[in-house]
């Protein structure tokens, strides 16, 4: 068969098909243009969950009747003064989006710049372009959008249903909200109200602006159960809010990530945020999180995906470096908050709430008590251990004892955790605060405590080596067994002491004690491909940390273990002194609270 050109028309259909997938890449895609071109406020109106109609009304800087022939044209932008792909500064910038859109549907585009007389409107259907004609319309551009893959059937049988559609637009159209707080956005579909968002100035401040536009879209509870993140390093900086860890998901669709104003679903970005919840939630569990990274242009290259969702960093070792520190950071200062799945419950009943939820000391961790330190320091944890040997909980540490709460104690000198007042089915304390009820899960808690203590002994290097009896020797494919090689010295470091034998083989002479008898095989195998996809050595650190979550398990408080009151106080002292002891490794809370206010409102006292 002899090689032929392709005919126009189905060029420009198969480049639809690459930038075109569903009525949602369509709405992005001319959202894109309308904030490229300065508007304040967009409209979008749907018909048939965009089957029907797509339509995108702005008030931006509008384009001549000239611009509008050029604009329905393949890879012809504005947004390229310089054509240097390394310096990209707006959303759009191939030239695709209209004449891609106009390939497989009928177009209709407005258009009138300020201080000029009248508007120009063009139309094209299934790729044929008409010339433009004047219209009435005022300052700004609208897009119609009709029988979107009319000229593709094949494609509409593809479609979801509409209201899978309409998610999918809804999705589009708040991240973009998220990444522009400066603009309005409203989304109506067949006459109904889907998204209304005013404009949030933020007196000048972006950051300011960004969560006054996070709390408008995720809600006032995202807002109470997240912490803020604002981190620099190297030129590049993070900001955003990051849920706690008992805030969590079945997916990782309520990850927000964007790159220079830019909304992604990339898998570096993805990952790095996994890195840094690994060890605070399951791993079939997703974080909820709003980040926005703000880097040099030069440094990212936004041009690898025809709907330029994934991006590539020039290093990213450095960005991965930079969100897992901040995240972690940003976490561990929440002291031992959590969400207040207890006060949610009062409020569902119409108890109403106080909205007090859970409060000590938001964003910051607590004081560590002498009883606390006592323990903390001791490298064990006297009073709370359980160990074959000892089926007491033996001496606890001087100050952590406290027989039974004051009679009158002011709110001044009750612990945010409160006193001990008794044990509930010996798996729960009960303590009583200056304003409220706390419940916690003893094994829980006592669970994240230990494993904090293996964690930090992990971070200060100690990490005892076992010397096998005989060096295993493990077959790699060529790559893999090149990438384990050449970051041989960063394994050691890590209590990893691996040697090339040859060929695609390893020979593995020590393993880290904490390893135990885990499959050297499949760790070595797992880290190759972590080295391919991240060129880090991050993977065995996170495989360390689950092991001390496992141990830290088998090592805590049982639930159905009797506790007496010296020993309930001493847990609560010791998690007050403990970050991210609001949740176990799992994620699950480890405490709850009820307001007084949230208990009065139950039984109709207020």
């Amino acid at each position: 068969m002899r090689i032929r050109r392709l005919p126009e028309t189905v060029i420009n259909r198969i480049a639809a098909g690459e930038v075109v997938e569903r009525p949602a890449s369509a709405v992005k895609e001319l959202v894109e243009n309308s904030l490229d071109a300065g508007a304040g406020r967009i409209d979008i109106v749907l018909g048939d969950g965009g089957r029907t109609l797509i339509a995108v009304t702005d008030d931006g800087c509008g384009m001549s009747g000239e611009d509008l022939t050029l604009a329905v044209e393949r890879h012809a932008t504005s947004k390229l003064p310089d054509d240097d792909l390394g310096q990209i500064a707006t959303l759009g910038f191939r030239g695709e989006a209209l004449p891609s859109i106009g390939a497989v549907a009928r177009l209709t585009a407005t258009s009138r710049p300020a201080g000029t007389p009248s508007a120009w409107a063009i139309a094209v259907e299934g790729g044929t372009v008409t010339l433009p004609r004047p219209a009435a319309h005022p300052r700004g551009t609208r897009v119609e959008v009709r029988d979107l893959f009319f000229a593709t059937p094949a494609r509409l049988k593809f479609l979801k249903s509409r209201q899978t559609e309409v998610s999918h637009i809804i999705d589009v159209v708040q991240r973009l909200a998220m990444a522009r707080p400066s603009a309005a956005f409203s989304l109506i579909e067949e006459g109904r109200s889907l998204l209304s968002l005013a404009a949030v100035a933020g007196g000048g401040d972006a950051q300011a602006a960004r969560r006054g536009r996070l709390a408008a879209i995720l809600g006032r509870d995202f807002g109470t159960h997240s912490v803020t993140v604002d981190a620099e390093r190297e030129g590049m900086r993070l900001s955003g809010r990051a849920g706690l860890p008992t805030l969590h998901r079945r997916t990782s669709a309520q990850q927000f990530l964007f790159v220079n104003g830019r909304p992604v679903r990339d898998r570096l970005l993805h990952g790095a945020v996994r890195g840094a919840y690994h060890d605070l939630i399951a791993h079939d569990r997703h974080p909820l999180v709003a980040l926005f990274l703000d880097l040099p242009p030069e440094l990212v290259d936004v041009n690898v995906h025809p709907m330029k969702t994934e991006v590539r960093f020039r290093d990213a070792a450095l960005v991965r470096g930079l969100i897992v520190g901040a995240l972690k950071n940003a976490l561990a200062q929440a002291g031992h908050r959590a969400t207040a799945p207890a006060a949610m419950w009062a409020r569902t009943f119409g108890a109403g709430g106080s909205g007090g939820g859970l409060r000590p000391s938001p964003g910051s961790a607590l004081p560590l008590t002498s009883g606390a330190a006592a323990g903390m320091d001791s490298g064990g944890a006297p009073g709370l251990a359980e160990t074959p040997a000892a089926p007491d909980l033996g001496p606890l540490p001087v100050g952590a004892c406290i027989e039974e709460a004051p009679a009158q104690a002011s709110d001044a000198t009750v612990p945010p955790l409160g006193f001990a007042q008794a044990q509930l089915h010996a798996t729960y304390i009960v303590a009583q605060t200056g304003d409220g009820v706390v419940i916690v899960d003893q094994h829980a808690a006592h669970e994240r405590i230990v494993h904090e203590r293996l964690s930090q002994a992990l971070r200060s290097g100690a990490v005892a080596r076992q010397a096998l009896l005989l060096p295993q020797v493990i077959e790699l494919d060529g790559p893999a067994a090149a990438r384990i090689v050449s970051r041989a010295g960063e394994l050691a470091e890590l209590g990893l002491v691996v040697e090339g034998f040859g060929g695609a083989a390893v020979v593995v002479r020590e393993v880290p004690a904490l390893l135990g008898a885990a499959d050297t095989e499949a760790l070595l195998r797992d880290l190759a491909e972590d080295f391919a996809q991240l060129d880090e050595a991050l993977a065995l650190r996170e495989r360390l940390s689950a092991i001390c979550a496992t141990m830290a398990c088998h090592g805590s408080v049982r639930a159905g273990r009797k506790l007496s009151i010296e020993e309930m106080n001493a847990l609560l002292r010791a998690m007050e002194a403990t970050a991210h002891s609001g949740q176990c490794s799992h994620g699950r809370p480890t405490w709850v609270e009820l307001k007084r206010a949230d208990i009065e409102k139950l039984f109709g006292r207020s």
